[in-house]
């Protein structure tokens, strides 16, 4: 790996940052590091430091491990050798270091959040957009040009967008931001379950003042009071957006289970490897190619061979994928470790249900069934499922209830694997003497155990392990998933349908982009995580905390947009108004 060289001007970022809560470097080639650790060590001797500092970097190669030197000794585990965002927390979440592994050609276009200084190497047949840069550029940037990275043609642009250019030097007229009075940072979150907590402690972290509404008696006890859930990637023979963001979500969440605490440690679970069975030989030929194309690092996902999976499965199988660092983890325990993170920056308060909001001033009311104000704030965040939709503001959101019925068998019945075992079905390892198998996908809204869905489960489970379909007890746990139609998480600002159809009728040209569509204001949403909860909590509110920050997301731009909850909304009006009903 080449190294860094020099970051001109190093020793004036003192000054540049001084008074600041929060500081954003963006480097275009993070090479081995050194201008990394350059300015982290002068961050860590600086007594007038930013509260945060964030450095973002560009790469176009996955680092299959730190940088010999001192990288190699920052505490934090070094993240897969992956293509994708990824978001390294150092010195207690005060220090982000995000790497954006690919092209650098076109990684620029998908950072987001305002940059105030900027580093540009100059890079083989690339040319920097300098419209992007400029979009990114926060009032009074600054701008270090390597000898090469800038033609005068990109110079001008720049010098249009404000920047004035003293050598390889720039900085964009318009005051800096200070650390004065700051908006209220006062949040409300509906819904205690893994979406809610995560919410929770992720703003905590940054400073907010949250209170938690929650209609049970206690977290988890809707969607996410399962005894187990699954933590492990989806994988796609291509690079959809559904198996990037699987990826960056089950990431992101290993690390911030770490953080945590740690699984089998803080929180309840074991990370005892997932392994996901084919059903057949045909299959395998398929996945076998897959495997072959993609070449994972084993760390992430490691292609088994019919022996091999036989050999850790314990009985016969036809191969499968295995996720060395994935298990299952309870998401109660998640949940509690996740409030009880947030110290005397949460105010919980349960058995409250929200039925109403109303906007008064600059600020939400949630409102009980009798018109009583349950808490008022500027933000309010909506992460109780499909309950959601039961507020006027998000009635739209076409979000599903989809029942799953979970199978507990007493520990013997069934072979027992060291790993969480999936496919057609799922089977974890025994913990308090029972095994969770699952979970049935049913269309309709019965709250009851069922027999129906009970030997559903027991007879898939039977035909992964090749043996003959218990007979047990009925035993388990119904609860309700909360499904969009593409099945991806609605993340982000609820968009206002009314007004957005309005402002689409007098738009020329209809509503073309996201941007276009109008938002409730201080009004987000966590919803529809689907089967996948645990590991969308950690990565979705870590999103939706970064938009509320206005600092850079842990998502490529693209990503974020397939998140968003007005994605629906938006392919209305464009229908609409090609149909000329607009």
């Amino acid at each position: 790996m080449a190294p860094a060289s020099p970051l001109p001007g190093l020793q004036q970022l003192p000054r540049r940052w001084a008074g600041r809560s929060r500081f954003v470097i963006l480097d275009s080639d993070f090479a081995d590091g050194a201008r990394f650790l350059a300015v982290l060590a002068l961050w860590r001797a600086d007594p007038h430091r930013p509260a945060r500092l964030h450095y973002v970097a560009l790469t176009a190669v996955p680092l299959a491990a730190p940088p010999a030197g001192a990288l190699a000794e920052l505490p934090t585990p070094w993240p897969a050798a992956l293509p994708g965002l990824h978001r390294i927390a150092l010195e207690r979440e005060a220090v982000l270091l995000d790497l954006l592994v690919g092209p650098p050609a076109t990684s620029l276009g998908q950072l987001g959040g305002a940059v105030d200084a900027f580093y540009l190497e100059p890079l083989p047949a690339l040319r920097w957009s300098a419209t992007v840069l400029a979009k990114l550029a926060a009032p009074a940037a600054t701008l270090v040009a390597a000898p090469g990275a800038l033609d005068a043609a990109q110079q001008g642009t720049l010098a249009r967008a404000g920047f004035v250019f003293d050598g390889s030097r720039a900085v964009r007229a318009g005051p800096a931001p200070s650390a004065g009075a700051a908006p209220p940072r006062r949040a409300i979150v509906i819904g205690a379950g893994l979406a809610g907590a995560a919410a929770c402690e992720r703003l905590a972290a940054r400073g907010w003042s949250v209170t938690l509404l929650e209609r049970e008696a206690g977290p988890a006890l809707q969607a996410s009071g399962n005894l187990a859930g699954i933590v492990m990637p989806l994988l796609a023979r291509d690079e959809n957006p559904s198996a990037r963001l699987s990826r960056a979500a089950y990431l992101y969440a290993l690390r911030q289970f770490e953080r945590l605490g740690g699984i089998g440690q803080r929180i309840t679970g074991a990370s005892c490897g997932v392994l996901q069975l084919v059903a057949d030989a045909g299959e395998a030929e398929l996945q076998r190619r897959s495997a072959a194309r993609a070449a994972y690092p084993p760390d992430y996902a490691r292609w088994l061979e019919p022996a091999a999976a036989s050999a850790l499965l314990g009985r016969p199988a036809h191969g499968g994928w295995l996720f060395a660092h994935g298990g299952w983890v309870n998401p109660a325990s998640l949940c509690r470790t996740l409030l009880d993170a947030c110290g005397g920056a949460l105010t919980r308060r349960y058995t409250s249900t929200a039925l109403a909001l109303r906007r008064s001033g600059d600020e939400w009311q949630v409102l009980a069934a009798d018109g009583a104000v349950l808490a008022s704030a500027p933000t309010v965040i909506l992460a109780n499922g499909t309950g959601a939709t039961g507020l006027a503001q998000a009635a739209g959101l076409p979000l599903a209830a989809v029942r799953g019925q979970v199978t507990h068998v007493v520990s013997g019945v069934l072979p027992q694997p060291p790993l969480v075992v999936c496919g057609a079905a799922y089977m974890t390892p025994p913990s308090g003497g029972l095994v969770c198998v699952g979970a049935s996908y049913d269309d309709d809204g019965d709250p009851q155990l069922r027999a129906d869905s009970q030997h559903d489960n027991l007879v898939r489970i039977a035909a992964m392990l090749g043996v003959p379909v218990p007979q047990v007890a009925l035993a388990g746990r119904t609860g309700f998933r909360c499904v969009a139609p593409d099945r991806l998480p609605l993340v982000g600002p609820l968009p206002d349908p009314q007004a957005a159809w309005a402002a689409s009728g007098q738009r020329r040209g209809g509503a073309e982009h996201l941007a276009d569509v109008a938002r409730w204001p201080g009004l987000y949403g966590l919803l529809g995580y689907a089967s996948r909860g645990l590991i969308w909590a950690p990565l979705a509110a870590e999103l939706l905390a970064a938009q509320l920050d206005g600092a850079p997301p842990p998502l490529e731009a693209s990503l974020v947009a397939a998140l968003d909850p007005a994605r629906f909304l938006l392919k209305q009006l464009r229908r609409n108004h090609a149909d000329g009903a607009v």
